[in-house]
């Protein structure tokens, strides 16, 4: 998340311990009240006038968007690497290490407030080296320094602050700091010189506290091969925890600030399949209503914001991430699956609609993010958070004239703005779109039909679009992930499956084919992580393979098509001879070639981006019935007792992974269909089984092809599968034994119920 200034009390006292283990000297007394920063990302001296009187430092030559934003500061950046270590060898200087992205609003802050102050990059050169990372591109490198953060201060987020030793061992960290005390706050100023003072008095104290806080990392992320018992009892601790910290009010889960996490839904709804528990059910489509009717929605243009900074859904952070819209589109398909209720199909499409429209590169690739600031006016160099996405109450009044005060009152428009905390006046008589009042509320109240309010404010989206589209645009991270890209591949293949739209298949097959072409070595069968302006030079990741993998099994069940199946076998093969560990079980997050990470890591927690190693079991167990391959099974098994320690005292913490021992406690459907790929028999077959929600199965073609050879090598049954009349059929089994097949879609829907 991108970390918004914390009350001074806790931060103080942990930087003063900490400050007094190292021997910093600081002196400091907090303050008793917040208060707003004296530098502010819309005072009158912009960050771009200041940048333009700047040399370009070393980050001018990176392809990182972040990393670019500050390639004009006069601090003297470094990427990480080599260049960098060996400098603050040489000179024995400790480093500072910055690490964000580029729609962090906070990240923007801290740039703007510090790192284009002069004086403060006097002090940043003179003492110490300062390397800027970017933790999309680099989630290695924010891992293993994340970890010491919220360790020693019992939180993190971005931007991230920590100084290491010229060995990398980190000593001190913490988030954001503002440049000069007050209000109760160090000062990143007052800190940098503390640091610098205690390096010149002990450095050597300096590093044997670094030591020590490495040989304890070290300890902790050892893995320990467990005897967790998989068993219902597992998944029913896990389902309670929802319901004891559900929000029956607003929904979701704890107060504020609020996340969409659609891992926990991926849990829910699976738990709500197997048990037929009502509240899984409702807990998650209250959620779901309640975030489409909130300002973390984008009313106008579609896709969500970042999360919410109150309880209500109200007022978000601006940012949109694909990470965000490939599960949160995922989570409205399933529910739709389940209920038929036409706002979670409008939902799922709009946000995959708002992807193909502005997140979508060229050459088929998933753009990354959009930044929460923007222009405030095309020609104002001041920059907002949100300026993009709200309104003043005349901005609607003017843009819809006869119809605004019923878009008013449906959207909670007010003339003095409908922000109530608007901690730095940053919303000030601005509104944020929130369904305020029903359509049957409006409806009343106009003396309107509740048809005619749909059409009306329909049209009046419409309108409010076509004014918004004319504002200048919050910039662009246009950088391509592998990872994030197979999120995505896996929402338009389950967006295909359900509505049938051709363009949501083409799609997730454009976007797995430049992946395949740019980002993929077909001689090594390695992914690289990143595409920029023709670069690629940074190594595929546990993330990438697995979210990537799962993208290719979704995309293989909505088009049956071969080559999809087979790339995923092969970068399984890959991943697991990069990542998995042999002895404990789990992946591995690197593959350890990399000298600069210290540790190597393996992911164990479903945040806002699931864990690789939960994506990775279920992607197992799928293939392992795909193609009869029990290693891969046994795999997957071994890899949650792995984790046996987290699953036996927080299980709510892995709910990606409590989804895939849903999988493998059941008994998966497997469903194979003798049939040619692009017949219209098959795909009516396809959209019978795609109409429902069967977490729990795999669906494989047996047409003679490539892939059903290779996978009759094991499944013996595959080589028996005939059509019936000359029609695609479909064999509906368990344990790969069947039922008698149909090629009756009114069957085939009743085996399916069964």
């Amino acid at each position: 998340m991108s970390a918004r200034p914390r009350h001074v009390a806790s931060l103080y006292f942990v930087v003063l311990t900490v400050a007094m283990l190292v021997g910093l000297g600081v002196k400091h007394s907090p303050g008793s009240q917040k208060t707003k920063s004296s530098s502010h990302p819309n005072d009158s001296v912009t960050r771009s006038t200041q940048n333009h009187l700047q040399k370009p430092n070393r980050l001018i030559n990176e392809k990182s968007p972040y990393l670019l934003q500050h390639a004009l500061n006069p601090v003297n950046w470094y990427p990480w690497g080599k260049e960098a270590f060996e400098k603050a060898s040489k000179e024995k200087k400790p480093i500072f290490l910055s690490v964000g992205y580029s729609t962090c609003h906070w990240c923007h802050v801290m740039e703007h407030e510090s790192f284009s102050n002069a004086k403060i990059a006097d002090v940043m050169n003179q003492y110490f080296i300062s390397i800027k990372v970017d933790r999309e591109e680099r989630p290695d490198i924010d891992q293993v320094y994340m970890k010491f953060v919220q360790t020693t201060t019992g939180s993190g987020g971005w931007p991230m602050s920590v100084f290491l030793t010229p060995e990398l061992k980190p000593f001190f960290g913490g988030t954001y700091f503002p440049p000069e005390d007050g209000g109760g706050r160090l000062g990143f100023r007052t800190l940098l010189l503390a640091i610098a003072k205690a390096w010149s008095d002990d450095p050597q104290h300096i590093v044997t506290v670094a030591n020590n806080n490495f040989k304890a990392a070290q300890s902790n992320n050892l893995s320990v091969d467990g005897n967790l018992k998989i068993e219902n009892g597992l998944l029913a601790r896990t389902y309670d925890w929802y319901e004891t910290n559900y929000d029956v009010v607003q929904g979701g889960f704890g107060l504020a600030p609020k996340f969409p996490r659609p891992v926990n839904f991926n849990f829910l709804l699976r738990h709500y399949s197997k048990t037929g528990q009502p509240k899984a059910l409702k807990m998650t489509t209250h959620t779901l209503r309640s975030m489409a009717s909130g300002g973390i929605y984008d009313h106008l243009g579609g896709g969500f914001h970042r999360y919410s900074t109150d309880r209500n859904w109200f007022l978000p952070h601006f940012e949109k991430m694909l990470y965000d819209q490939a599960q949160l589109a995922i989570s409205y398909l399933e529910v739709y699956q389940i209920t038929q209720e036409s706002l979670f199909a409008d939902i799922a499409k709009n946000i995959l609609h708002y992807v193909l429209r502005d997140m979508t590169g060229t050459e088929g690739g998933f753009y990354s993010a959009e930044d929460a600031d923007s222009s405030i006016g095309h020609h104002s160099e001041e920059k907002a958070e949100g300026a993009f996405y709200v309104w003043t109450h005349q901005d609607v009044a003017k843009s819809l004239e006869t119809t605004s005060a019923i878009f008013s009152h449906y959207y909670g428009i007010k003339a003095a703005g409908n922000v109530k905390r608007d901690t730095f006046g940053e919303f000030k008589k601005k509104n944020i779109l929130h369904i305020s009042n029903t359509f049957t509320q409006t409806a009343k109240k106009f003396g309107k039909s509740a048809n005619e309010i749909k059409d009306i404010l329909s049209l009046g989206r419409q309108q409010l679009f076509q004014v918004r589209v004319k504002r200048p645009r919050p910039t662009l991270d246009d950088k391509v992930l592998t990872a994030w890209n197979g999120l995505m591949i896996s929402a338009f293949a389950r967006g295909y499956q359900v509505f049938q739209q051709e363009r949501y298949l083409h799609a997730a097959e454009a976007a797995a084919q430049f992946i395949s072409t740019t980002l993929y070595d077909q001689e090594s069968k390695h992914l690289n992580r990143r595409y920029r302006n023709q670069d690629v030079s940074i190594d595929g990741m546990m993330t990438d393979y697995a979210f990537l993998i799962q993208g290719l099994l979704d995309l293989y069940e909505a088009s049956l098509e071969d080559r999809w199946l087979l790339w995923a076998i092969d970068l399984t093969k890959t991943q697991n001879h990069l990542f998995w560990d042999q002895i404990a079980g789990g992946f591995y997050s690197t593959t350890g070639k990399d000298p600069s990470i210290l540790i190597r890591m393996k992911e164990d927690y479903d945040g806002v981006e699931p864990s690789p190693n939960s994506v990775a079991v279920l992607n197992l167990l799928r293939l392992s019935q795909m193609t009869g391959n029990e290693k891969w099974r046994k795999m997957a098994k071994k890899s949650i007792q792995a984790f046996w320690k987290r699953l036996e005292t927080a299980p709510h913490t892995m709910p990606q992974m409590m989804a895939a021992v849903h999988f493998l406690m059941d008994k998966p459907k497997q469903i194979l269909i003798a049939g040619q790929q692009n017949s219209s028999d098959t795909k009516a077959i396809l959209h019978t089984i795609h109409r429902r929600f069967i977490p729990n199965k795999i669906i494989v073609l047996a047409d003679g092809g490539e892939a059903h050879n290779l996978l009759a090598t094991n499944l013996k049954v595959l080589k028996n599968l005939d059509q019936i009349d000359g029609k695609a059929t479909a064999y509906v089994c368990e344990n790969y034994i069947c039922q008698l097949p149909t090629n009756q879609l009114a069957v085939l829907d009743r085996l399916l119920e069964q």
